[in-house]
């Protein structure tokens, strides 16, 4: 049996919504967000947020569909 790795995660974790590339191995784009995946748009800085659009846009071609995960940052 393997724990949810986003399940009770504690008081001060962080989470990043991760759009992998498809054709580089460990590299990718990474937003801050909540444990459901919602970026804050409002916090973004403007080149962040096109950031953000081109890898939605390029799901599929250029990334893989994105993930929320733990963040490794503190």
């Amino acid at each position: 049996m393997n724990p949810d790795p986003l399940a009770a995660p504690g008081p001060a974790a962080r989470y990043e919504l991760r759009f992998q590339s498809l054709f580089h191995t460990g590299r990718g784009l990474a937003f801050p967000c909540d444990r459901d995946g919602e970026v804050l748009w409002d916090a973004m800085t403007d080149g962040a947020r096109a950031a953000f659009l081109r890898a939605q846009g390029g799901v599929g071609r250029e990334y893989a569909s994105p993930a929320v995960r733990l963040s490794d940052l503190h």
